[in-house]
C-alpha cells in the first residue's frame, strides 16, 4: 500500500517504559492528571532549553519578546516572565491575559491592523507601546490620549519594500494590511514626536515561518539598513527596534531545523557593524512558534478501529478542532503530515499503515495519512507533536459543540 511520510518528530521527546514522556512523565499519567483527553501538554524544559539556546548564539544585545498570539494559555504566559524581554500582543484580549499574569506593561508592544478605539485607550492608560499600522490608527492614538490625559507611547510598523524569502507568512513587501509603507514613515514620526507621543520607534516584521537560515539573514540585514536609514531621515534617536522574527520549526517530512548558529554569527557582525549608528537603540526580535512551538504535544485517544476498502483508520476523540493546522486546514495548499505518533507505543517500531481521524463529520478532519505506524487498539494514545503555538487558541474548538481540550504545562 502507499504510504505518506510523517513529518520529523522533535529530538527532544524519549519513551519511559514504552510510553512517549513529557517532561518526565509518561503521557498516560498526564493525561490521568488532566482528567481527559483530547489534551494539549506543554513543557517547561523545552521552552527554557529552547531560550538558552537563543540566547547563547544571539548578540546580547539583542532581546526576545515573545509573541503572545502563539500560545496565550496563561501558565505558559507566566512561565515566560522570567525567560524572556518583552512581549507582544495583539488584541486587548491578549491585553488582559498579560495584567492577569502581572507583568509590567512597559515591557509589552501591541501590532495589529484595525485596532478598536477602546483597545487604543486601554493600551495608551496602561503605558503599553503601540505599534501603530496607519496614520489615521496614530491620529486617532493621539486624540485618545488627549481625552485620558497620557501621552501615547507610539512606535511604527513599517511595510518595508522587501520581505523575508520562503516564508510560510509573508508580512511585508508591496500592499499589505501591515504597517505604514516605508516611504511614509519619517514625516509620520515627525508628526507623532511634534504632536507629543512618547517616540518609541520602529517595528519591521517581514514574515514568518522560514527555515531558510540565509534568507533571515538577509531579511535582518535589510531590516538594520532600513532602520538606520529611517531613523536618519527622522532625525532622532531610534529608541527601539522590534526586528521580527520568522525563525520556523519542522513540521513536514523532509524540514530540517533551522542553523541559528549561522543566523547568530551574521547578526553579530551586522549589529557591529551599526554599533555606533544604533548605539542607543534597543534591539529585540519577536518570537513564537519558534519559543514553544515543539514544546508542545497535543494527545488524543483512540476510540475506534475500522477498515474500509482495505484502508484501516484509527477514529480518535480528537480533531481539527484542536488542531486545525495539523489537519492541513491552515494555510497549507496540499496536505502532508505532521509529526504523529503512537504515543502509548512511543519506542516500537511501525508495523502498518494507517490513517489517523478525528471525530468530527467532515472530511478535512484528518491528523494523519496512509502513516506507516505501531498497531494501535482502541484505548491507545495518540501524539500530534509541534503543537505548542497556534494549536488550542487558532482552531475552532466549538466547532459541533466538542468544546475545548484540556491544556497543561509540565
Amino acid at each position: 500500500m502507499k504510504t505518506k511520510p510523517l513529518g520529523p518528530i522533535p529530538a527532544e521527546y524519549s519513551a519511559l517504559n514504552g510510553e512517549l514522556a513529557i517532561g518526565g512523565h509518561k503521557v498516560s499519567d498526564l493525561v490521568e492528571t488532566a482528567g481527559s483527553t483530547p489534551l494539549f501538554v506543554y513543557s517547561k524544559s523545552l521552552i527554557d532549553a529552547r531560550v538558552a539556546q537563543l540566547r547563547d548564539v544571539l548578540p546580547g544585545r539583542i532581546g526576545i519578546n515573545y509573541a503572545v498570539k502563539a500560545n496565550p494559555h496563561p501558565d505558559v504566559i507566566s512561565h515566560m516572565a522570567d525567560l524572556v524581554d518583552g512581549f507582544d500582543i495583539a488584541s486587548s484580549g491578549e491585553l488582559s491575559m498579560i495584567e492577569r499574569a502581572g507583568i509590567d506593561h512597559s515591557r509589552v508592544s501591541f501590532a495589529g491592523p484595525g485596532k478598536r478605539d477602546d483597545e487604543l485607550e486601554a493600551a495608551i492608560t496602561a503605558g503599553v507601546t503601540l505599534n501603530c499600522e496607519s496614520e489615521s490608527e496614530a491620529q486617532r492614538s493621539l486624540a485618545i490620549g488627549q481625552s485620558v490625559g497620557k501621552a501615547p507611547r507610539i512606535a511604527i510598523r513599517v511595510n518595508p519594500d522587501f520581505e523575508l524569502k520562503g516564508s510560510g507568512m509573508k508580512m511585508g513587501g508591496g500592499a499589505k494590511p501591515f504597517g505604514v509603507d516605508a516611504e511614509r514613515v519619517p514625516a509620520l514620526a515627525k508628526s507623532l514626536i511634534a504632536e507629543g507621543a512618547e517616540w518609541r520607534g520602529l517595528h519591521i516584521f517581514t514574515g514568518s515561518q522560514t527555515l531558510d537560515a540565509d534568507a533571515i539573514i538577509e531579511a535582518q540585514g535589510n531590516v538594520l539598513n532600513l532602520a538606520q536609514k529611517l531613523s536618519e531621515s527622522i532625525g532622532e534617536v531610534l529608541p527601539k527596534l522590534n526586528m521580527g522574527g520568522g525563525f520556523g520549526i519542522p513540521y513536514f517530512p523532509g524540514d530540517t531545523p533551522l542553523d541559528l548558529a549561522a543566523v547568530g554569527e551574521v547578526l553579530h557582525n551586522l549589529v557591529e557593524a551599526r554599533a555606533e549608528a544604533l548605539k542607543d537603540t534597543d534591539l529585540c526580535i519577536e518570537l513564537g512558534r519558534f519559543l514553544v512551538g515543539e514544546a508542545g504535544v497535543y494527545l488524543c485517544r483512540v476510540v475506534d478501529r475500522k477498515v474500509s476498502h482495505g484502508q484501516t483508520y484509527l477514529v480518535t476523540d480528537g480533531g481539527l478542532h484542536h488542531q486545525l493546522a495539523a489537519s492541513g486546514n491552515f494555510g497549507t495548499v496540499v496536505r502532508r503530515n505532521y509529526p504523529v505518533a503512537i504515543a502509548s507505543r512511543f519506542d516500537a517500531q511501525p508495523d502498518e499503515v494507517v490513517n489517523v481521524v478525528g471525530c468530527l463529520c467532515t472530511p478535512l478532519d484528518r491528523l494523519a495519512d496512509l502513516a506507516e505506524m505501531p498497531r494501535a487498539h482502541v484505548g491507545d494514545l495518540v501524539a500530534v507533536f509541534c503543537a505548542g503555538a497556534y494549536g488550542a487558541s487558532a482552531s475552532p474548538a466549538n466547532f459541533l459543540g466538542h468544546g475545548p481540550a484540556a491544556e497543561l504545562l509540565v
